[in-house]
């Protein structure tokens, strides 16, 4: 069930969310919530972008793996990340400092550079509830901190210089009043017309 997309200036996108325990009815919502991204051309979903408050998010960079200017190594793990993070938590991120220009279904329309780190060390439970602990880098890295954020209640332009969240602005006060007509399901804390 293709799941609505809450909007830019939505208070669960600034919730302190809640680890969940095993019992919890993961199967359906990891299957919509797939299925919600795909419907939205998404490389990434955070449990708050569909109202719920809990430390779950997916991901699928295979969009990524054909883009210019990465490796074929880099290609080929892009390929396959197709993967689900529950309960998630970031032990390290390391290495260089690194500019991309980031979008978020929830903020469609919008677009800037962000800084990260190019590695991440990430400790989770799969959909299986399998305990893991992994390593990644490059844009798969990227994606896992956006998602991250996410659960954190931090939105990319949190992560921008002051100038350039102001020019946003504009934008995102659009957004949060529902002024915009996305091309997939979105919910508004307002909708003003």
């Amino acid at each position: 069930m293709i799941l609505p997309i809450v909007g830019y200036g939505h208070p669960v996108l600034r919730q302190e969310t809640e680890e969940i325990a095993e019992d919890y009815p993961t199967k359906e919502l990891i299957k919509n919530m797939f299925e919600t991204m795909y419907n939205a051309s998404g490389v990434g979903l955070a449990a708050p972008q569909v109202a719920l408050a809990i430390r779950v998010f997916i991901v699928d960079g295979s969009p990524f793996a054909d883009m210019e200017d990465i490796t074929k190594e880099e290609s080929k793990e892009l390929e396959s990340f197709k993967k689900v993070f529950i309960n998630p938590i970031i032990l390290e991120e390391k290495g260089e400092e690194w500019a991309f220009e980031e979008g978020c279904l929830s903020i469609p329309g919008v677009n800037a550079d962000v800084i990260r780190k190019e590695t991440v060390v990430i400790e989770y439970y799969d959909e299986n509830w399998v305990l893991k602990e992994e390593t990644y880098s490059g844009l798969a890295a990227r994606i896992i901190q956006h998602e991250y954020d996410h659960i954190e209640g931090v939105l990319f332009p949190d992560l921008v210089s002051p100038l350039k969240k102001k020019f946003l602005s504009k934008k995102l006060t659009k957004i949060s009043n529902g002024k915009i007509d996305p091309a997939y399901k979105m919910k508004f804390s307002k909708r003003v017309r």
